[in-house]
């Protein structure tokens, strides 16, 4: 059996926590770990994970002497993942019983893929399910993907040696860690689309990624991009060149504004249903 690390930074999700614990003792499959590490979370999280933990030596907690942010912490996760598959799930958020099974069934029948991701249900702060988040669509991956506007995110997973044949998470990154990680590994390799909502998402005003934060992600998350699109040398995209260095988000975003024409969006459906 393909082997889980199951990858969780906290900071101050304690209250939440019980619900990710129970998703995950609930999964139909079996070969899985936990890596937990707390960001130095200032309420009452560390008591409330020993205290559901302590008699399952399937999951282990470290900590960060000091509040490092969300990329590093996230970088130090994979550090001590020992699973063949990786995967990052939010502290506040769940899976379903089935989000393992279904997600190894895809790597066990397509050795030649790097990652794969899912549809995510959107849930109101008692994870009660809305409805399913419409911007996940199949993508085609080639170098002028970069996750926008077409976008894909929970539930992601990823082989650990692929992940180690990139730079890795970027531990400065407070923010867009996850695109971060999506375009790297993404550069290595194919990636297979799970038309199923996994994941449960959690939408409560301490997320953060949800309104007060989301100008300065989409900064950062513009910076990723540009990073990417320098990392694959790539100086022109639809015949507009790409800045030497990162000024304006803008810029970056406007660069990929072709990506939204219908006849863009047709083609690669296209070659998406070709296996081209």
């Amino acid at each position: 059996m393909i082997s889980f690390s199951v990858l969780i930074a906290n900071y101050n999700n304690g209250k939440y926590f019980k619900e990710c614990y129970n998703s995950l003792m609930d999964q139909t499959y079996g070969n899985w770990e936990v890596v937990i590490i707390d960001d130095a979370s200032t309420d009452d999280s560390v008591e409330i994970i020993q205290s559901l933990i302590k008699d399952n030596p399937r999951f282990k907690l470290y900590h960060n002497s000091t509040n490092q942010g969300c990329g590093f912490t996230k970088r130090e996760c994979i550090k001590y993942a020992e699973g063949e598959i990786c995967a990052f799930l939010d502290p506040d958020d769940a899976l379903y019983p089935q989000a393992l099974e279904l997600t190894a069934l895809e790597f066990y029948h397509r050795n030649d893929i790097v990652a794969t991701y899912s549809q995510m249900m959107l849930c109101n702060e008692y994870l009660n399910p809305d409805k399913i988040y419409q911007g996940t669509k199949q993508i085609y991956n080639n170098q002028f993907f970069f996750n926008c506007p077409i976008q894909f995110a929970h539930f992601f997973a990823f082989k650990k040696e692929v992940y180690g044949k990139t730079s890795g998470i970027n531990p400065k990154l407070k923010n867009a860690v996850d695109q971060d990680l999506y375009l790297k590994i993404l550069e290595h390799g194919d990636i297979r689309y799970i038309k199923e909502p996994l994941y449960l998402y959690r939408l409560h005003s301490n997320g953060i990624s949800q309104h007060n934060a989301k100008q300065s992600a989409k900064e950062s998350f513009a910076r990723v991009i540009h990073e990417a699109m320098k990392r694959r040398g790539l100086r022109k995209i639809n015949n507009k060149k790409v800045p030497e260095k990162f000024t304006d988000s803008k810029e970056i975003y406007e660069l990929l504004n072709y990506q939204t024409h219908k006849l863009h969006r047709l083609i690669n459906k296209i070659k998406v249903s070709l296996n081209i």
